[in-house]
């Protein structure tokens, strides 16, 4: 098990995690409640996932046994992706996202450096601000591995992931934003996103 989640869950007084379910969201997840089995699961539901995102994440999480957290925005506005990807990921993940990490002081996340260059210089542990003025610690014991770090582990213990990864897509956000690219499984750059800017869609 990892020092890094060991030391920050035992300092911490209210930890959570963000899944997206996306495979290294699974294997933090799995890693997290071999420690602390109740810890939140904060999933953000920006209703425009793809069905088999719903029926994988209910699947796990009651195999799991998830303390699952759903997150929505107070008035979500389907289709909104197709006036503004940036309005609709503002409304729909980082209101309810930031609104929710108010009530914790450890945030860990999926993030790794490979995901993309301007995670090259991120950190495991370090302090995050929300827009409130809150600060808070962000844990991202994952930052070093590589996708074939995260394939292994999930291979070596047993976790059933994503099935849309088994039709060729590589990174697995909301429908609209995400098409599927033909190469190897852990190719992350083989996906196209359809987007003004890139957001995070792992936290």
């Amino acid at each position: 098990m990892s020092a890094v989640i060991t030391g920050e869950l035992a300092r911490a007084t209210a930890p959570c995690i963000t899944s997206s379910f996306q495979a290294e969201c699974v294997v933090l997840t799995h890693m997290l409640l071999e420690e602390k089995p109740d810890i939140p699961v904060l999933f953000l539901d920006t209703v425009h996932h793809f069905a088999q995102t719903y029926t994988y994440r209910d699947e796990l999480a009651a195999a799991w046994k998830m303390n699952l957290v759903n997150l929505r925005a107070a008035e979500p506005r389907p289709g909104l992706w197709q006036e503004s990807t940036d309005k609709c990921c503002a409304l729909h993940k980082v209101g309810p996202l930031f609104s929710a990490l108010e009530q914790y002081d450890v945030w860990f996340t999926a993030l790794r450096r490979e995901q993309s260059p301007s995670r090259a210089n991120l950190q495991e542990v370090e302090r995050f601000r929300l827009p409130s003025g809150k600060v808070i610690q962000r844990v991202s014991p994952l930052a070093a591995w590589t996708t074939r770090d995260v394939w292994k582990y999930a291979k070596d213990h047993a976790i059933p992931l994503l099935p849309l990864y088994d039709v060729g897509y590589t990174s697995i956000g909301c429908e609209p934003c995400t098409t599927p690219h033909s190469g190897c499984q852990v190719n992350p750059s083989a996906v196209t996103y359809h987007r003004d800017t890139e957001t995070p869609r792992n936290f």
